[in-house]
């Protein structure tokens, strides 16, 4: 009886193997592997990934607009007051109804929500900024600086601090009353 030997019966296998590889790689594409259980999960956890990323870039646009609504309403607001202070009713002087403008100002961006006012208020120009700024509640105007850049949030706080060291302090030079001042 004949007996294969090792090396006949490894050659063999390699053979097979050869010619198995040969027609897998001939098969056309239409016929893939049936997907696992990891590879199913693993695509629906990539569309989950992408509707997510879909629905936050929504909602930005959707804030954008709505800042840049807000934004032409408050500019329009402005614009619409500017006239009026030109030639204000009472007889006030224009430099006390451009400090009305302000007050106004102010008022609506500590009703809006700090995240909303910070968008907005970063694209005033700094003085606006400083002015609406010193008219504003503290914690206001705290809760907005958060919310915006730190870039836009340092320079307002420089702004502030140039402009609060240039003030002259009265206070301070004048003796408090009842304190016993000094012989020359």
């Amino acid at each position: 009886m004949f007996r294969p030997s090792l090396l006949l019966l490894t050659a063999g296998a390699a053979g097979l193997a050869v010619v198995a590889n040969a027609a897998s790689i001939a098969a056309p594409d239409g016929q893939q592997a049936p997907k696992t259980r990891l590879g199913n999960s693993i695509e629906q956890d990539i569309s989950e990934r992408d509707a997510a990323a879909a629905r936050r870039k929504r909602g930005l646009d959707l804030r954008e607009q709505a800042a840049k609504a807000a934004e032409a309403r408050l500019q329009a607001s402005v614009s619409a007051q500017q006239p009026a202070a030109a030639t204000p009713a009472n007889g006030a002087a224009p430099a006390e109804a451009a400090d009305a403008q302000f007050d106004d100002l102010a008022r609506i961006y500590q009703a809006m929500k700090p995240k909303a006012a910070a968008v907005v208020f970063e694209q005033l120009d700094m003085e606006v900024q400083m002015k609406v700024a010193q008219r504003m509640r503290d914690r206001s105007t705290a809760m907005i600086m958060a919310a915006m850049t730190p870039k836009a949030a340092a320079a307002l706080s420089m702004a502030l601090a140039r402009r609060n060291s240039s003030r002259p302090q009265v206070a301070a030079a004048a003796p408090p009353a009842g304190a016993p001042r000094k012989a020359k």
